[in-house]
């Protein structure tokens, strides 16, 4: 099998680079397609240099694949992809302005205010079970909440 790779190597790389990047849109991700330019090079320095040893041609997969990854890196945190929802994934950011009900009494400055389909710790001025509050933060799960009309002065 390493004579037949041996012949047919450059294609074998390029075999491998078609394969890493059909496993680069299956496999979500942005790395599989560094490796498959690592491998494409690779296959184009062994078509032109067929008589290349086995171990130099790992070499070069090796280190084109560390140089494609760093160069990925550097592109991917100058140019980051825009996202159509940058607060899809941090549920604290998504609630700040929420209107919430207080769900047991901020007394004290705590209490409880129904979020969703539950009840999270509150943080605020006094105020009566029933009231509507808006959520101005989150730290630490608990949710900082202001009166509706300060909010609206505020504007």
């Amino acid at each position: 099998m390493i004579d037949d790779f041996a012949h047919h190597a450059a294609a074998a790389w390029v075999v491998a680079a078609v394969a890493l990047g059909i496993a680069e849109l299956a496999i979500p991700g942005v790395f599989l397609i560094f490796l498959a330019i690592a491998a494409a090079i690779t296959g184009l320095a062994t078509f032109v240099l067929p008589d290349l040893p086995l171990i130099v041609q790992g070499g070069s997969f090796a280190a084109w694949s560390v140089v494609s990854v760093l160069i990925g890196r550097r592109w991917y945190r100058d140019y980051p992809v825009e996202t159509s929802d940058p607060l899809l994934n941090d549920r604290a950011a998504r609630v700040v302005g929420a209107i919430v009900v207080v769900a047991e009494p901020i007394t004290g400055g705590t209490g409880r205010a129904v979020l969703g389909d539950g009840t999270w710790p509150a943080t605020g001025p006094d105020a009566a079970a029933g009231t509507h509050m808006r959520i101005v933060a989150v730290e630490n799960g608990v949710l900082r909440l202001e009166p509706l009309e300060q909010n609206r002065s505020d504007r």
